[in-house]
């Protein structure tokens, strides 16, 4: 099953230069692609994974995900070969002295679980370090299986995918960027290399679409997180890292998981406006300051707004907040919202923002609605 989908072309081709000392970056070749505002739903604190692969005989296939830029020394040899960071096939061979190159089919394959399903606008296959020995081209496809599927049943003939990728020739040591327009929702990727080769990192930048069913079963839960489907719109200051940090799974395990903000020299402060999972009413609110201690907040307020045009209402009033510390509310009354906004005084960080609450009926029947529209 192949769909219609707009993708930019890889911005790279062919190989990048020997690698002669100094900077590995210092030749590395990347731009800016106009997705990268998305959460990346291949994270590991998302809960992702390369579940599967047919060869990584040089490097694992798990490198993939990690989320730091591939590092690269030049004197770190192994048993098999140079070891590379990032996954990497052996090459191939054709099947006889008279044809000893591989075939136009033959090519290597990792399957990615995503984080949280949810529908995807932009993929970047970064051959970082892979000068003479990253793949022709590259191809990627989607499908949308529930639960818990083995490498063995995503395999299985019965099994849609969905063309995210076409097979794209694309460049060594560089970032590859591809624009995806295709409406519907994904839960695991096929990523094939052709014939063979490596690549260091993958990033699946989306917008998470998360199961109304369990959304509801569950009651009470957080309205902005990322796996629920929350999302930041936009951030007064991404300086030192994302505001998309604020909304991760989890608690923040050191200073740059969480958002933090250049110093002001002015009067004003920063501040993050998000959309919720769909209309909900909030209850409770949590700010924490885990790991910003001479560089949290000062102090934070939260606004609450229903649909694009509504007006923003004062949930959280201005309140002291501590560094290194997680802050827990309730709210006098409960307020219904698509939207929300903390403001932060006058600058710094905080590293999670909790909004607790629940669906309401017309929120539930839009993300119902939208679940339908992406493939159910």
């Amino acid at each position: 099953m192949t769909a219609q989908n707009t993708t930019t072309p890889a911005t790279f081709t062919g190989d990048a230069s020997p690698y002669g000392g100094g900077e590995p970056y210092a030749d590395y070749r990347t731009a800016d692609f106009p997705f990268t505002q998305y959460a990346n739903l291949a994270d590991r604190q998302l809960g992702a994974g390369v579940i599967a692969a047919n060869d990584e005989f040089f490097a694992m296939r798990e490198n993939l995900l990690l989320p730091h830029a591939a590092v690269f020394d030049p004197e770190h040899f192994g048993h098999k070969g140079k070891v590379m960071d990032g996954w990497e096939t052996r090459r191939r061979r054709g099947v006889s002295g008279e044809h000893p190159w591989p075939t136009e089919d033959d090519h290597d394959w990792a399957l990615v679980r995503l984080g949280a399903p949810g529908v995807v606008r932009g993929i970047v296959i970064d051959t970082a370090h892979f000068r003479g020995n990253y793949p022709q081209a590259v191809s990627v496809e989607g499908t949308s299986v529930d639960g818990s599927p083995t490498p063995e049943e995503l395999c299985a003939d019965d099994v849609k995918w969905t063309t995210l990728v076409p097979r794209t020739p694309v460049g060594g040591h560089a970032a590859n960027g591809f624009t995806v327009d295709v409406e519907q929702r994904f839960t695991h990727l096929r990523v094939n290399q052709h014939p063979d080769g490596g690549i260091a990192r993958l990033r699946v930048y989306g917008e998470v679409v998360a199961d109304p069913a369990w959304l509801a079963a569950l009651g009470t839960f957080d309205v902005v997180a990322l796996e629920n489907g929350g999302q930041v719109e936009d951030a007064s200051d991404r300086f030192y890292s994302p505001a998309t940090n604020t909304i991760q799974p989890g608690r923040s395990r050191k200073m740059d998981d969480g958002w933090e903000t250049r110093r002001r020299r002015d009067t004003g402060n920063d501040w993050i406006r998000y959309q919720l999972v769909q209309q909900s009413e909030i209850r409770a609110v949590e700010i924490d300051t885990a790991y910003l201690k001479g560089n949290s907040a000062g102090w934070a307020a939260l606004s609450i707004r229903d649909g694009e045009s509504g007006e923003w209402v004062e949930a959280l009033p201005r309140t002291r907040l501590q560094p290194d510390t997680n802050h827990r509310f309730v709210l006098d009354a409960p307020v219904v919202g698509t939207h929300a906004r903390v403001d932060i005084f006058p600058d710094g960080g905080i590293s999670r923002l909790r909004l607790f609450g629940s669906l309401t009926e017309a929120g539930a029947a839009g993300l119902t609605a939208r679940r339908q529209e992406l493939g159910g």
